[in-house]
């Protein structure tokens, strides 16, 4: 027993140390752009370019939008799938499941051929129109995770009878949707909110092909340019990840097992 703990604990010592020895690296390096005494000069030099506010601002409202729109899209899918066509709901996982085998750079190529300006509906004619295939595709790549989520938490309340319930009291589809089944999955939306806010955030190929000014690209663009910007830039990326991991760990921790509401 002493064995298997010790080789325990030893695979997680080593594990640890494969991410946090190069993250630790990467800190450490960022505190060095003043020579001979750490300093937060990278970090203040990167908050204080006008393009890497506008690029994150830019990239915060995509992923507000790609939150939205998201869940609008995945939440009456998920809920009509288990309440009435129950059996191609592995046609529907099969397809939520594409993004994570199709490369990205296939999806936005797709995109482009699909709606350039020469095609029928011309969404890449204008900032407008590119701005809403870049929430698309965004909505694309998260798709595996926020239905992932959503149907999750939509296998802990009786769908059935919520539905039934509260046809019988009168209501309509759009009020059972949103006033019976959104409440009680919300924990699984924010879930899946929480991923996607981190995938748009980092997203470089799609926002890159689409020369869009999001926060991707310009983490490329300084590092191709700079020395101890691109450390500072990492660890900022890195702690974006790391919050919404752990607002993701707290709703799943203390959501407290609720009556579903009607």
């Amino acid at each position: 027993m002493k064995a298997q703990r010790f080789g325990a604990w030893l695979a997680i010592a080593i594990g640890a140390s494969y991410f946090l020895i190069p993250l630790l690296g990467t800190i450490e390096f960022s505190l060095r752009m003043r020579r001979g005494v750490y300093s937060f000069d990278a970090y203040q030099s990167v908050f204080s370019e006008i393009q890497f506010r506008e690029t994150f601002g830019y990239s915060m409202m995509m992923a507000g939008f790609t939150i939205v729109f998201g869940m609008l899209l995945v939440v009456p899918t998920a809920y009509w799938v288990r309440l009435r066509l129950s059996q191609i709901r592995p046609v529907i996982e099969f397809i939520t499941l594409l993004p994570l085998v199709i490369p990205a750079i296939v999806i936005v190529f797709g995109y482009l051929r699909l709606y350039n300006s020469s095609s029928i509906i011309p969404l890449t004619g204008s900032i407008t129109g590119t701005n809403i295939l870049l929430v698309c595709s965004y909505i694309t790549l998260a798709l595996p995770y926020m239905y992932r989520s959503v149907d999750t938490a939509m296998r802990a309340i009786d769908v059935r009878t919520l539905t039934e319930a509260a046809e019988s009291l009168g209501a309509k589809w759009t009020t059972i949707l949103f006033r019976c089944i959104f409440p009680n999955v919300m924990s699984g939306v924010l879930s899946g909110a929480f991923i996607t806010f981190a995938i748009v955030m980092g997203e470089f190929t799609m926002a890159a092909l689409l020369n869009r000014p999001a926060f991707g690209p310009y983490l490329q663009l300084v590092g191709a340019n700079r020395a101890y910007e691109p450390s500072a830039l990492a660890v900022i990326a890195f702690s974006i990840t790391w919050i919404s991991m752990g607002l993701l760990q707290l709703i799943s921790r203390f959501q407290k097992a609720a009556p579903a509401k009607v």
